[in-house]
């Protein structure tokens, strides 16, 4: 199927055409600067919202939580559940995700699980093309869940506009939090399985470290929710409007997009003078023998590199 077949589905809001572009974003596919060519313009229209927390926080239930209170609005949904990657085919481990399946006949839902397999620079670049092609197909809403809350999730994370960062009652001392990044990536904090005994306890801790850490004009809030039971999907759901109607004031959403849409610009230069830079350095036997008898040191090799990169 051409990128224009492609294109002109993902446009029209044709669900095969959408998985199509999907798997293309995945396996790397050569085809995909054409593709984003013919999509580009009709991106931007779409909300982001990103999950993101440990293992076992409750995310994927949230996510459904989410999608009921979006198409209880009448907005459609996209939805990216970042899994991990089998190392015998390179999908995703958990497929579409079993928890989220009531929603799986619902034509306002979009669902893919997603797993890097080829794309250059990994789940970073391949996430955010993945929510264009979501956004360009009509997507009032796409939600983005991570697996975990290592240095890859983080990234992913920043690929939304509103950031949820899901904790536990029992989440850990806040050393190891500010270690993964979470405070700094966070808008909302969600404090799930709220039924259980702590949950005042980490709505404290997150509070006190909310009230000494930056001086922002917004403060992220601490949600308490039970996906379980559906109970603080309302809250939550205003939070991140909150979060929305901030962003809204003086150009900050646009200034945010801006910004990230030039740091994945910058990503993909790096990405492609990487692959250059070690092709070339496949290609230069002498200087890998200069480097290893002690002739040429790593810095002198690289400006090498650095010059035959720019030339070619």
């Amino acid at each position: 199927m051409a990128p224009q077949d492609i294109a002109e589905g993902v446009l029209a809001g044709d669900r095969r055409a959408v998985a199509r572009a999907i798997s293309m974003v995945e396996d790397g596919s050569a085809e995909l600067p054409e593709l984003s060519s013919l999509i580009y313009s009709s991106t931007g229209r779409a909300y982001t919202v990103g999950l993101t927390g440990a293992p076992g926080a409750g995310k994927s239930s949230l996510t459904q939580q989410l999608i009921k209170a979006a198409r209880s609005r009448d907005l459609t949904v996209g939805v990216i559940a970042i899994d991990p990657t089998s190392p015998f085919t390179g999908g995703a481990l958990l497929g579409d995700r079993l928890r989220m399946q009531t929603h799986a006949t619902d034509p306002g839902v979009f669902i893919r699980s997603m797993a890097t397999r080829g794309h250059l620079g990994g789940l970073a670049l391949a996430v955010p093309e993945a929510i264009r092609i979501l956004d360009a197909s009509g997507r009032d809403l796409v939600v983005v869940e991570t697996v975990g809350v290592g240095q890859i999730e983080v990234d992913v994370a920043k690929s939304a506009d509103t950031t949820l960062v899901v904790v536990n009652p029992g989440w850990g001392d806040s050393i190891q939090v500010a270690k993964a990044g979470i405070l700094e990536i966070a808008d909302v904090f969600i404090v799930n399985k709220a039924d259980r005994e702590g949950a005042d306890r980490a709505v404290r801790d997150l509070e006190t470290m909310i009230g000494l850490g930056s001086s922002d004009a917004w403060a992220p809030p601490v949600v308490v929710t039970s996906a379980t039971k559906e109970e603080g999907t309302d809250a939550m759901w205003d939070a991140i409007h909150a979060h929305r109607a901030y962003l809204d004031e003086d150009d900050r959403l646009i200034l945010k997009r801006g910004a990230r849409l030039l740091s994945e610009v910058e990503d993909m230069v790096s990405q492609t003078l990487k692959g250059r830079a070690a092709a070339m350095l496949e290609e230069a036997p002498d200087l890998v023998s200069d480097l290893r008898e002690l002739r040429t040191d790593p810095y002198a090799a690289a400006a090498a590199i650095v010059a035959r990169v720019a030339g070619s």
